[in-house]
């Protein structure tokens, strides 16, 4: 008679499931944890004054002394944005392939933690023997080179990581998805998939990003003057198609950007960009050259405040201005949310007389994804031919409509697991179902502050943000409570005070009634003259303005 298992096999996202970005996925087996990438995500719309959002990881430094790594598929901000905080806390090895380490050793060293942090480079040949589970990889395509999906072999069988991909039949670098090595996988027999959702709304196939190098040279080839084209500074594909097309059409190239000149330095040193000698200059020297030989490669392609296109759309970049005639290529597709950036920049550039080449619309396809779409999909699920699928990096629609792909392939209704962050599956001598929910949610980073604000300190900037501050101050004695100085009441974001004069003349005779009133009555805590301050000056306010700010009231004794 076969042993049961005692322990269980645990399955669970900490980020990246119903949201794009912050992805983070852990498989435990008793006292062995490995986790799967570690990124953010940007702020939503509501998170006022937030920089970024990364996972909540208290579970993970509850267990500290199980988690035997973090395994990291490939080098974009969704998945190793967050190591520069999660690593301060949980100080464990970290595997990731040549570029992928390249890039997150400048973010390391920007942290102070190179130093103190085991960094183990892998390729698609690795095996790592991690507690209980043993870890090994298969090359996918991206749009980032050196990116991998896991396997990981468990005692209840093997559990399958996709990372980020697509099936491109022609990639820029050559490096193939290994389909043999999936389908090898596949046919030993797998126990549960966790398989990439962004794209799962999407038919057909996604394009060849080489198909995107035809359309940039063409470009190239017809713009009369300077070309201007933004990418991600990560999709390092599509950068080197940049210089081919340059190369091709007797172009220099300048990068601005701090993220593309740190990306371009570092994919180039590691052998990943191959840049032609004396093509790449200053962009101070961009002017002493005729126009119709320069391309500048510059950050900005989701319309960022801050970023170079920005910068230059508005021109107020400090060495690069866009002329009329210019060509302007945005090579991306908006990140939910902001299209709105993306539109301003646009018609800034238009404004100025440039051409540009952007979104779904443009005439040539300067822009593939680098995430499968549907019929991708199905093919890694019958390569994988997984027991259990669990659809993971999107958001719920997209999970969804890929759960529906997975049925389509023949995978069983109840063998499908939606999960919520920190949903977990529990997987017992072959069976599957839904355990316990381990802790999750988001930490918040404010500047150098990082999970100190939280719902309430959002909520107060969300009130000051709609109806301003009011600030009442008051001097009491100590001796008889009589009011020695004010009230003097302080007006910011709530009403132009020298238009308002009438209104806080009577709004100050209403507090000085109420804290007479009080004295009067004997009630001297403090708590309870500020309540009182506060509940009849917001009524009275909510009356004559039918606003509701915020009210401090500041009382000291002398």
């Amino acid at each position: 008679m076969s042993k049961k298992n005692i322990d269980k096999l645990l399955i669970f996202a900490l980020g990246g499931v119903g949201e794009i970005g912050k992805n983070m996925y852990c498989v435990q087996y008793g006292n062995d944890i490995i986790v799967i990438d570690s990124g953010l995500k940007f702020p939503e719309e509501d998170m006022l004054g937030i920089d970024i959002v990364i996972p909540d990881i208290g579970y993970l430094t509850e267990n500290r002394d199980k988690v035997r790594g973090i395994i990291i598929t490939h080098g974009h901000e969704d998945h190793i944005g967050g190591l520069p905080y999660v690593l301060k806390h949980l100080n464990v090895p970290l595997y990731a392939t040549k570029l992928t380490m390249g890039l997150i050793e400048a973010k390391l060293k920007e942290a102070n933690l190179l130093g103190t942090t085991n960094r183990i480079v892998i390729n698609s040949e690795s095996v790592l023997p991690l507690g209980v589970l043993t870890a090994t990889f298969f090359k996918t395509n991206h749009s980032i080179p050196d990116s991998v999906g896991v396997a990981l072999d468990t005692p209840e069988g093997v559990v399958v990581h996709t990372g980020d991909f697509k099936f491109d039949q022609t990639p820029v670098n050559d490096q193939y998805a290994d389909l043999h090595r999936m389908a090898e996988i596949g046919k030993k027999g797998v126990l549960a998939l966790l398989s990439d959702s962004t794209n799962a709304e999407r038919p057909g196939y996604t394009g060849s990003e080489r198909s995107v190098g035809v359309e940039i040279e063409e470009v190239f080839r017809k713009a009369k003057q300077r070309v201007v084209i933004a990418t991600f500074a990560s999709n390092i594909h599509r950068v080197q198609q940049v210089f081919d097309a340059a190369a091709a059409t007797n172009r220099k190239v300048t990068v601005i950007g701090r993220s593309m000149v740190n990306v371009v330095s570092i994919a180039s040193e590691l052998g990943y960009l191959h840049i032609p000698d004396g093509m790449l200059i200053e962009p101070e020297e961009v002017n002493k050259l005729a126009a119709d030989r320069v391309v500048i490669l510059s950050t900005g392609s989701q319309g960022e405040p801050m970023s170079a296109l920005t910068r230059m759309a508005r021109s107020t970049h400090r060495k690069i201005d866009i002329l009329p005639g210019d060509t302007v290529i945005i090579a991306a597709t908006p990140i939910p949310g902001n299209e709105r950036y993306v539109g301003r920049t646009v018609d800034e550039l238009f404004r100025i007389g440039a051409n540009v080449i952007y979104g779904p619309g443009s005439v040539t396809g300067v822009h593939v994804s680098g995430h499968g779409s549907q019929e991708e999909l199905k093919l890694m699920l019958n390569l994988i031919k997984p027991k259990y699928f669990i659809p993971i990096h999107g958001e719920y629609r997209m999970l969804r409509q890929h759960a529906i792909l997975a049925e389509s392939v023949g995978i069983a209704k109840e063998d499908i697991f939606m999960c919520e962050i920190g949903d977990t599956v529990e997987i017992q001598n072959g069976v599957a179902r839904k355990g316990s929910k381990v802790q999750s949610g988001n930490i918040l980073i404010d500047g150098l502050g990082v999970g100190d604000v939280g719902n309430i300190v959002l909520r107060d900037r969300k009130l000051l943000s709609q109806d301003g501050i009011l600030v009442v101050v008051v001097t009491l004695s100590k001796q008889d409570g009589k009011i020695l100085s004010g009230p003097d009441i302080i007006s910011r974001g709530f009403v132009y005070v020298r238009e308002s004069e009438g209104l806080l003349e009577e709004a100050n005779r209403i507090v000085t009634n109420t804290l007479t009133k009080l004295m009067n009555e004997n009630v001297n805590e403090w708590a309870s003259l500020k309540t009182n301050v506060k509940d009849v000056l917001g009524r009275f306010l909510y009356e004559q303005t039918r606003r509701r700010p915020m009210i401090l009231p500041i009382i000291m004794e002398v």
